[in-house]
């Protein structure tokens, strides 16, 4: 005999459920409804390509609480995020191309290339202890946070990013 108290439980649940996703909803829709469509490059996967639009959206925002919130491992994230936000903040509110490298189960690398000013900045994207995707920041010294990927190419897709394929000498398999 099933007991009738467990739908009602089951109902509130549910509820819970659908207010919160709905509230992730319009959080997202709202933040990109203001900020410049982020061009994609590869193949990532659905947790990298979230994660990599909040950090550019994080950027655009000026917002180095927010975007420090997204690191996955110990290191410098504070210090990490102003860096990035200096340097790459004022390019973020403007066209970005993503282009994801590698296969992207559980890391991926991903060169952002700033059309605002010509610049580009390697990121890693990896799945935390918790489960979730976040960033590897760990760049306190400012010149290190600002600087060109060697590897990478002048535009974005110039090396042929693909599945499968390791294309950062910085950033090996794992």
């Amino acid at each position: 005999m099933r007991s009738r108290t467990g739908l009602p439980a089951l109902a509130v649940a549910m509820g819970v459920c659908l207010t919160a996703c709905s509230a992730g909803a319009a959080e997202y829709q709202d933040d990109y409804a203001r900020h410049e469509p982020l061009h994609v490059v590869g193949y990532p996967s659905t947790g990298s390509l979230d994660v990599v639009q909040s950090v550019v959206w994080r950027l655009a925002d000026g917002d180095a609480e927010a975007l420090a919130a997204l690191a996955v491992e110990d290191g410098s994230p504070d210090a990490t995020a102003r860096n990035w936000v200096r340097a790459f903040g004022a390019a973020a509110q403007g066209e970005v191309t993503a282009d994801f490298y590698d296969e992207g189960s559980l890391r991926q690398v991903v060169v952002l290339y700033f059309a605002k000013n010509g610049r580009s900045k390697e990121i890693e994207a990896r799945i935390g202890a918790d489960g979730s995707w976040g960033i590897t920041m760990d760049e306190p010294d400012p010149d290190e946070a600002a600087a060109t990927p060697g590897w990478a190419p002048d535009e974005p897709g110039g090396s042929g990013s693909r599945s499968g394929a390791s294309h950062s000498p910085a950033a090996p398999q794992r």
